[in-house]
């Protein structure tokens, strides 16, 4: 069984974004981080951009061989 897994964008210091991939147990509690940026970009629209190819990536490790992820 797969977990949900969140994107989330934060803004630490003004200016400066991160995303972070959390992944939760069966029941959607107990976040924990899955995956995160390295570093924060100056926008809101280049963390998430980013954070949505990580998750892309993460949903694409996790199909079955022979599976489309789409």
């Amino acid at each position: 069984m797969t977990h949900p897994i969140e994107l989330t964008i934060e803004e630490p210091l003004p200016g400066a974004f991160v995303w972070q991939l959390l992944e939760t147990d069966d029941q959607g509690k107990r976040p924990r981080v899955l995956r995160k940026a390295f570093e924060p970009v100056e926008s809101y629209e280049l963390a998430l951009s980013s954070g949505q190819r990580a998750l892309q990536s993460e949903i694409r490790h996790r199909a079955p061989h022979g599976a489309s992820a789409t």
